[in-house]
């Protein structure tokens, strides 16, 4: 009975295929095809053109960001999608399934097409943000991301309730219930979209900082900061990709506290041999006086002591006795003087030379001050010219630099034994 059914069902098929009314119809929605497909081809080849032209002559550069990015070709395709979505069932009114049917492909081409121009949108205003100095300091990459998942889920879940013939609101709620299998399936993508919102809102990191993570093999500039990963550039132009949320869970160093400062902190120690250091005599002395910037030093030094021993009634004859003027006292407010007529020494940040303690190494006299070259090139030269200076100085104190023996010493000193 049933299979004699089937041939029957056919016939009407074909007997409404060939209903003049039926075929009246269909030939007027491909026309309305036809005028769509006219119409989505002069929007991109007449439209689309001009618009490009009155752009690139602009005085504006954010107009071409929306040309470059396709927004504007993505919206063309929304003219037959509209068209056939408002026409196809006033033409096809005597056939509800079909007139359904049309307008929920036109339905589900609107919705793809309106995400993917406001995913151009938003990519567009992205770039046009980045041009702007702000956007170094505040970086809105994270959340522009964020809003694109929220997006898209949005738009997923249209997609099948227009497929499904159900609310949304159903596809919603089930997401309540499916929350602990997704968490547990993507938590370190949750991890992630946490840790990089987190770290653009507290301005943690942006772009262009440099940073150290060693646990992670990180030193050097950030080039991108998304929303699950912060992608630093090395010193040895290698890329390091470090989850967003190790940077919340692990301590790293970020440097741009010295770069926005002004200065770069130069810190380190010259060795003294500890043999070297006496008391200045007179011949020192003399010496020390046609050395031109510590001239006043040792004026306002020698008074002040003279004044004091002849106060206190101290004997000269002895060294010990007093106060006297050394050859590593001397040398330190030489160097003092030298890095305060630096160019390059920044003069309102910390400014230290300073005696450490004294060790198997010799006595330890550190320089702490700050070059106003942050580049990095520049300041280790700035450093080693500063160095070099004052290496060559110090035999003008009479003072040696401790050094352990070389295999030349020894060598040197057996040769003189025999």
């Amino acid at each position: 009975m049933e299979i004699s059914l089937i041939p029957q069902q056919i016939t009407q098929i074909f007997q409404q295929l060939l209903d003049p009314a039926f075929l009246s119809e269909i030939s007027v929605l491909l026309v309305l095809l036809v005028v769509g497909y006219s119409a989505y081809k002069f929007t991109l080849k007449v439209l689309l053109p001009k618009l490009t032209k009155f752009t690139e002559s602009s005085q504006n550069r954010w107009d071409n960001v929306f040309i470059e990015k396709k927004v504007f070709r993505y919206l063309a395709h929304l003219v037959p999608a509209t068209l056939f979505y408002s026409f196809g069932p006033m033409i096809l009114d005597k056939h509800p399934v079909s007139a359904a049917a049309i307008q929920h492909v036109a339905s589900l081409y609107i919705i793809l097409v309106l995400l993917f121009a406001v995913n151009a949108t938003l990519n567009a205003g992205l770039a046009i943000y980045q041009q702007f100095p702000i956007s170094q300091r505040f970086p809105l990459k994270g959340f522009v991301q964020a809003f694109k998942i929220i997006l898209f889920l949005a738009g997923g879940i249209l997609v099948l309730s227009i497929l499904t013939g159900k609310s949304p609101l159903v596809f919603f709620s089930g997401l309540g219930a499916m929350t602990a299998v997704v968490m547990l399936i993507f938590k370190d993508a949750i991890l992630g979209f946490v840790a990089g919102i987190q770290l653009t809102a507290n301005n943690m990191v942006r772009k262009g900082d440099w940073i150290e993570m060693p646990q992670f093999g990180a030193d050097g500039d950030v080039l991108d900061v998304s929303l699950t990963t912060v992608k630093v550039q090395n010193w040895d132009k290698t890329i390091t990709s470090i989850p967003a949320y190790a940077l919340i869970s692990h301590s790293f160093k970020n440097w741009r506290g010295m770069q926005e400062s002004g200065g770069r902190r130069i810190k380190r120690a010259i060795y003294i041999d500890m043999n070297s250091i006496r008391f200045c005599d007179d011949e020192m002395l003399q010496r020390f006086f046609r050395i031109h910037l510590i001239r006043d030093y040792l004026e306002r030094k020698q008074a002040d002591l003279v004044k004091y021993n002849q106060s206190q009634g101290i004997d000269p004859s002895c060294p010990v006795n007093g106060r006297r003027l050394t050859n590593i006292g001397t040398f330190r407010a030489y160097v003092e003087a030298y890095l305060k007529h630096h160019p390059k020494i920044h003069q309102g940040m910390t400014f230290l030379v300073r005696q450490l303690s004294p060790g198997e190494n010799g006595l330890p006299l550190e320089i702490y001050v700050f070059s106003n070259d942050q580049v990095w090139a520049n300041y280790e030269a700035i450093q080693s010219d500063i160095f070099d200076h004052l290496l060559a100085a110090l035999p003008e104190f009479d003072l040696h630099v401790f050094q352990n023996p070389t295999g030349a010493d020894l060598r040197s000193w057996g040769r003189m034994s025999k």
